[in-house]
């Protein structure tokens, strides 16, 4: 069976999460709609944290703005590549990034103007009480005020893709996933073929809600990243660019519709502290 340890497996996928954000037009869309409320909702400047910033991808758009960026990741091989990228772009000034986790977070309690933590780092916490120490993790170390951006993996999106690319091998997943949301080694082992991804809770759109206002947060938007275009990689991939941008616009339209966040291969919620 595979190594299902995020850290193991984010060491070893190394620039393939920096790779995933421009791979192709529906990871370009989760890329496009976060910057967008990011763009809406920070702070004109100040520190921000990018928690599970893996290589960077979000710390670089944020420093290109003029934001003092601290990255943290629990993969030594994505802070090192951070680190390479930052260096790259002559952005090794304005990004700090550094080994950490993100249930435990080094800092003082609001050290940060604004927190990230974008691309699904809690969707790894699979176990019910850490992740919630997670997320007041992530408020603790927010300013009074500061927006706080979160976004995590979907459950419904979950489901389809091992039904559309997994279906004889994944077919036992089925029911436990739809059931707890828990993406586990022991099930993987017990329900499929023993090959896996990287332990994962999945979320339903109500269910992150619950989380973040327990933890303490003001939810003012959730966001369906990739809304209607979820699992249409392969086909947007070979529609051309007329196609791709009439689903981007739908994309955009929708993307605050509930029915299309729970849809959503990644869901956003714009929170404050």
């Amino acid at each position: 069976m595979s190594d299902m340890a995020p850290r193991s497996y984010y060491d070893e996928f190394a620039e393939g999460e920096w790779e995933r954000l421009d791979r192709d037009p529906v990871t370009q869309m989760e890329f496009e709609n976060t910057v967008a409320y990011l763009d809406r909702h920070l702070p004109e400047s100040g520190r921000v944290l990018d928690a599970g910033g893996a290589a960077g991808r979000y710390s670089i758009w944020l420093a290109e703005r003029g934001y003092d960026v601290t990255l943290v990741d629990l993969s030594p091989k994505q802070v090192e590549l951070a680190q390479k990228n930052a260096a790259e772009r002559g952005l090794d000034a304005e990004i700090s990034a550094e080994t950490g986790d993100v249930r435990d977070l080094r800092f003082e309690s609001d050290a940060f103007d604004a927190v990230c933590c974008l691309g699904g780092p809690l969707s790894h916490v699979v176990d019910d009480a850490e992740r919630h120490r997670a997320m007041r993790e992530l408020r603790r170390v927010a300013a009074p005020d500061a927006p706080v951006f979160v976004s995590v993996i979907g459950l419904l999106a979950a489901l389809q893709d091992t039904i559309k690319f997994n279906a004889d091998a994944g077919h036992g997943l089925l029911v436990p996933l739809a059931e707890t949301g828990d993406y586990t080694a022991e099930l993987v082992a017990e329900r499929s073929d023993g090959e896996g991804w990287a332990e994962c809770h999945f979320f339903r759109a109500d269910g992150f809600e619950r989380e973040l206002q327990a933890a303490g947060f003001e939810v003012e938007r959730l966001v369906g990243l990739e809304g209607v275009a979820s699992r249409m990689k392969l086909e947007l991939g070979e529609a051309d660019e007329e196609a791709v941008e009439s689903v981007r616009k739908v994309v955009r339209m929708l993307r605050e519709d509930r029915a299309a966040v729970d849809w959503s291969e990644h869901m956003l919620a714009v929170c404050r502290a």
